[in-house]
């Protein structure tokens, strides 16, 4: 028997398959949420039981987290996203103390004891200056591709300096910086930058106690990663699929239930 674990985002849900008898993931897939994110929920459950070789006679629950928890299956147990965060994160990492998520529509943080409880979280106020949807934006006025960015700001040994309170001054400081010519490294790593100070500063409010997980989508970008580090000045692990934990967490909590 499997646990279907889903993390439903507002721009993509991301599902994996977990079996019962191990926690072992048997099966990862994710798909955009578009105008019609209920289908995108049955899509990538679908994908997930060809992956694993299952069947829907196999799932013996199904657990949701994300941003978008209201549109979860009728039948699917909910688990907060920062409890979901917590078990993932501890799972893979059992010393983690402090777990940093920065998706697509936010950043979150969460504190954990050392038997991986979790004891206090913080979240980003919903703008989309701390996450993903700020490199998004900065790419598009840098006219580069966003998988780029990244790449692109290790280059910079020095950044300039930009708004990150919000999306729209944002994209205005990097066009006023443009027309001066500024390098586009140097602009790409002040984005970087500017979003590791927000998230950096969410952090230091819950407190830092080592060691420090980061997951989420962003967690895959080079360029945050180095920013934050730097910001933080700290070590940082990843997991392998740092945006399905998530759906990894749900996912082991509710097969833990199951069990007891």
């Amino acid at each position: 028997m499997i646990t279907v674990g889903l993390d439903i985002g507002t721009q993509s849900v991301k599902a994996i398959a977990l079996n019962n008898d191990d926690d072992k993931v048997l099966a990862r897939a994710q798909t955009f949420s578009g105008f019609d994110p209920v289908t995108a929920i049955q899509t990538v459950i679908e994908q997930i039981l060809k992956i694993s070789g299952c069947t829907q006679a196999d799932i013996a629950a199904i657990a949701a987290t994300g941003s978008s928890i209201d549109l979860a299956p009728s039948n699917a147990v909910t688990v907060s996203m920062m409890s979901a965060d917590a078990k993932a994160a501890t799972t893979l990492f059992p010393k983690a103390q402090t777990i940093i998520d920065v998706g697509a529509e936010e950043a979150r943080a969460v504190k954990c004891d050392t038997r991986g409880v979790m004891t206090d979280f913080v979240v980003n106020e919903r703008c989309a200056a701390g996450a993903g949807t700020f490199i998004e934006a900065m790419a598009r006025a840098l006219e580069i591709k966003m998988e780029d960015m990244g790449t692109l700001s290790l280059k910079a040994e020095r950044a300039s300096s930009i708004n990150a309170s919000c999306v729209i001054f944002g994209e205005s400081d990097v066009v006023s910086l443009i027309h001066k010519q500024e390098p586009k490294h140097e602009i790409a790593r002040a984005v970087y930058d500017a979003m590791a100070d927000r998230v950096s500063s969410m952090v230091h409010r819950l407190g830092i106690n080592p060691e420090i997980v980061l997951v989420g989508g962003v967690a895959k970008d080079v360029g945050f990663v180095t920013s934050l580090k730097r910001k933080l000045d700290v070590d940082i692990s990843i997991p392998e699929f740092p945006e399905y934990a998530g759906a990894l967490g749900a996912a082991l909590i509710v097969a833990s239930r199951g069990r007891q």
